[in-house]
């Protein structure tokens, strides 16, 4: 308690944060750069198909087929354009035009009438897979719905051996923002705690003050500790208003505890600050630094933690690959909190697998600083 009560602490711990202040490249880092990203992934990124252009043939107008498209124009899903002959819809799908291509045959309406089946064509764009099967489902429920209520009309039975009845948890308006903005801060705070902490080491390095500082009386752990808090202290503070932003900007709920919240962002922050210490260590040059952080904490943070692509519909080798991301662990620990509540067969595993990483990448970090120095 002495020690890190002393006055020597006391002045490093000064010294970083003005350092810190005067530095406006950390600053934007720590805050504005977050806020930028939840505004891009908040407002400009969604994984939601809505509004999608589909191209809508009909080669014989009737009542029946206008009461199909009704169902088109009133959904949010679509935005109807019409063309006189499949020819032409054909042409408009392949200029990318419309991403779909609905095609009602001349006798739709006379099938429908005689009882029996009424085929409908349905072409979809696959260029992208995930919005080809999005839009298929999307057409293949409105026709389901549509024709449910046509039989319902007529009076005619429909046999339902199986009446599926759909909840949906966690996330019942399946808005993409919910599952984005909690993984989103994941990846601003390994900016924080491995990028500029990475970078501003290295400054150090290159500079010769943190050779210069281990020639006074202060030990290695207090210089450690003067130069880890302050990013620490900026790093949650970049965390508290991520975590306003998305529940009073984004409206994203929150089920789970504050404290497990702030709990768990320590030992994640704590991760990334041991990994950028050690990158700065092993390089002592800001560039490679920088390019280093980026790959080893920033992309898989992006890519391999779950945040964006479910690691389960990775190839089994990069699912191996994904544990020894800290930012997997942290992704489904904000998922948990956000979305479903203190789930703690998922949080405690998860928390215990940050506490082991933080503790190598610190300890290996001391380590190597003292084998530098010798």
């Amino acid at each position: 308690m002495a020690a890190l009560l002393s006055p020597r602490l006391l002045g490093l711990l000064r010294k970083e944060s003005l350092q810190i202040l005067r530095d406006p490249s950390s600053i934007a880092i720590a805050f504005v750069l977050p806020v930028l990203l939840l505004l891009l992934f908040g407002y400009g990124v969604s994984l939601d198909s809505k509004h999608v252009p589909v191209g809508i043939v009909v080669e014989q107008p009737s009542s029946e087929a206008s009461s199909f498209l009704g169902a088109f124009q009133q959904s949010v899903y679509f935005e109807p354009r019409f063309y006189g002959t499949r020819q032409a819809g054909r042409e408009g799908l392949r200029q990318r035009q419309v991403k779909g291509l609905l095609v009602l045959p001349a006798d739709f309406a006379q099938r429908l009438k005689a009882d029996r089946d009424a085929p409908i064509q349905v072409i979809v764009n696959g260029v992208d897979a995930n919005s080809a099967r999005l839009l298929e489902g999307y057409v293949q429920g409105v026709w389901s719905s549509w024709l449910q209520r046509e039989l319902q009309a007529r009076q005619i039975p429909v046999a339902r051996p199986v009446e599926p009845e759909t909840r949906i948890w966690f996330n019942a308006e399946l808005a993409s923002r919910n599952y984005l903005v909690p993984g989103l801060l994941v990846v601003n705070m390994t900016l924080v705690g491995a990028l500029l902490t990475a970078l501003v080491f290295a400054r150090e390095w290159e500079r010769g003050t943190l050779e210069a500082l281990m020639v006074t009386p202060v030990t290695l752990g207090e210089i450690l500790i003067g130069k880890l808090l302050p990013y620490f202290v900026l790093g949650m503070g970049g965390m508290v208003l991520s975590v306003l932003m998305a529940l009073f900007l984004f409206e994203v709920p929150m089920r789970g505890s504050f404290w497990v919240l702030a709990l768990c962002s320590t030992l994640f922050l704590l991760t990334a600050l041991g990994m950028g210490l050690l990158i700065s260590i092993v390089t002592r040059n800001q560039f490679v630094a920088g390019m280093i952080a980026i790959l080893a904490t920033f992309l898989p943070a992006f890519l391999l933690s779950g945040f964006l692509f479910d690691i389960g519909s990775m190839p089994a080798v990069v699912q191996v690959v994904t544990h020894i991301v800290a930012a997997r662990y942290f992704v489904t620990i904000l998922q948990s909190l956000f979305l479903a509540g203190d789930v703690w067969s998922l949080i405690l595993p998860n928390a215990a697998a940050l506490v082991l990483m933080a503790s190598f990448f610190l300890g290996l970090s001391r380590r190597l600083l003292r084998k530098r120095l010798e």
